[in-house]
């Protein structure tokens, strides 16, 4: 049974109190590893080792060395793809397939800011005869990461690798559930023998006083954070007092339009797959199914039949399209979800307990529920799990209108046959990323992010690197004008 432990100041180690906590399978409900549980003084000394890193070694100076640091990680990442992927699936219930594209993903991402650590340029310009002003940009300092279960891998990566090409060094607070996988990427990169001691440390905690303590550290410049919205909401009043940089990717709740001349199996099937991504437990997950009233009825037979068809199943099963949900409390806030529908809710699939799979599982089918009550819960909060809403509306423009009247604004789609219509859609909707005709496709180069309540910042993408850095502007004079004259 894996033991994960921390990786502080170049070592590996135990929690300074010895306090270790048991991680559960999803599928199994059966303990499947261990880690050491953090408390705050090991986040202190996390803290001071990533300091000492970043004012003591020639880390933020060498773009070489944190170029080869990074392609370095992610070609011995890409020799465990497949030992990594069971790490996440036995961890988090992610199918394995899944999985092995998470995996796949972080090795690209890698890839992708090994190249920009040595392309990171400043200006100079002459701003009168003789007076020189130079523009540079430098790490940012001191970043914490902290991680959620979801995508251990790949939301792991998206911060640190672009911490790590900027120059910036880093303290990772990984999920307790997904500790095993999380260690094991950290294993890989302590492999690297160039690494300066200290410039990447990592924690777990089953708890929240390392996270807090993190926050309000006055050595640490940045905070890069995602999951809820309540929870992004106390970072940013517990970071008001040092005024820290803040990147946060948090909730949402992802409309999704169709249209009369959208093809509406193609659209089913593709709603279908963004919405039920390892059991919809991800943030830019397709959620409220909005129709043209036009084709209404005729797309919600097309997309009851599609989830009808999502085989629930154990996370190795090659037949099961989705697996578990995290955990047994996660189950049940999904099903207190389905019976808060709103007034004239109509339950058209309801998501039930599965038969046949292990009672200690947190499995549960997908579900689909009419909705018109614009009060309705499953309109309002981030479900996060296989639940979708339908709503028919008259017109394009009470579409838009219903897919804006929300508090996130994280992701979104449009189903059409028209591509001026998509973009049209597109460019009225309140969201970081807007899809046409796809759902859920992600990319290291193209940046992600929120409007509204969703968050602060962009992930991926060259905005990505910009967050890990700042500018300093340097002035010097070449020579004395008046007596150039």
């Amino acid at each position: 049974m894996n033991h994960a432990r921390l990786w502080i100041d170049g070592e590996w180690r135990d929690a300074l109190a010895g306090t270790v906590a048991e991680v559960i399978s999803p599928a199994t409900g059966e303990v499947v590893g261990a880690y050491a549980d953090a408390g705050v003084a090991d986040g202190r000394q996390a803290v001071a080792a990533a300091r000492l890193a970043f004012e003591g070694s020639a880390w933020s100076r060498s773009p070489k060395l944190r170029a080869a640091t990074l392609l370095g990680l992610a070609q011995a990442l890409e020799h465990v793809i497949e030992p990594m992927a069971a790490d996440v699936s036995g961890c988090n219930g992610k199918l394995i397939g899944e999985a092995r594209h998470e995996v796949a993903a972080g090795v690209s991402e890698l890839t992708y800011y090994a190249g920009l650590a040595r392309n990171i340029f400043g200006r100079v310009t002459e701003l009168e005869p003789g007076l020189m002003s130079m523009l540079g940009r430098e790490p940012l300092g001191v970043a914490a990461i902290i991680v959620p279960w979801n995508a251990p891998i790949t939301l792991l990566v998206r911060s640190l690798a672009p911490a790590l090409a900027a120059g910036c060094t880093c303290v990772v607070k990984g999920a307790g559930q997904t500790a095993a996988p999380t260690e094991r990427f950290f294993r890989l990169l302590a492999q690297d023998k160039a690494l300066p001691r200290g410039v990447v440390n990592l924690v777990f905690e089953s708890g929240s006083a390392v996270a807090q303590q993190l926050v309000q550290d006055p050595d640490v410049d940045m905070i890069s954070y995602t999951g809820s919205t309540p929870v992004g909401k106390k970072i940013m009043a517990a970071a008001a007092s040092s005024l820290k940089r803040l990147n946060l990717e948090l909730g949402g709740n992802a409309p999704v339009m169709v249209m009369p001349s959208a093809d509406l199996r193609a659209a089913a099937a593709g709603i279908v797959r963004g919405a039920l991504s390892h059991a919809g437990q991800v943030c830019v997950a397709a959620s409220r199914v909005i129709a043209h009233r036009d084709i209404a009825q005729s797309f919600l037979h097309q997309i009851t039949r599609c989830l009808q068809e999502h085989t629930v199943g154990m996370p190795h099963d090659s037949a099961a399209r989705m697996g578990p949900l995290i955990a047994h409390a996660s189950r049940r806030r999904i099903l207190e979800l389905q019976e808060q529908g709103g007034t004239g809710a109509v339950r058209h699939l309801a998501c039930e307990v599965p038969r046949g799979l292990p009672a200690g599982g947190a499995f549960l089918t997908p579900g689909l529920v009419e909705v018109s009550d614009e009060a309705s819960p499953l309109l309002r909060e981030e479900v996060f799990g296989p639940l979708l809403s339908f709503m028919a509306c008259d017109t394009e423009h009470d579409m838009v209108r219903a897919a804006n009247r929300t508090s996130f604004g994280l992701a979104a789609g449009v189903w059409t046959g028209d591509l001026q219509q998509g973009q049209r859609m597109a460019r009225a909707l309140r969201s970081g990323t807007v899809w046409i005709n796809a759902h859920m496709k992600l990319f290291a180069e193209i940046e992600t992010g929120g409007y509204k309540e969703s968050g602060l910042g962009r992930l991926h993408g060259i905005e990505g690197l910009e967050a890990f850095l700042q500018t300093k502007h340097v002035s010097w004079r070449l020579f004395d004008a008046a007596a150039a004259h």
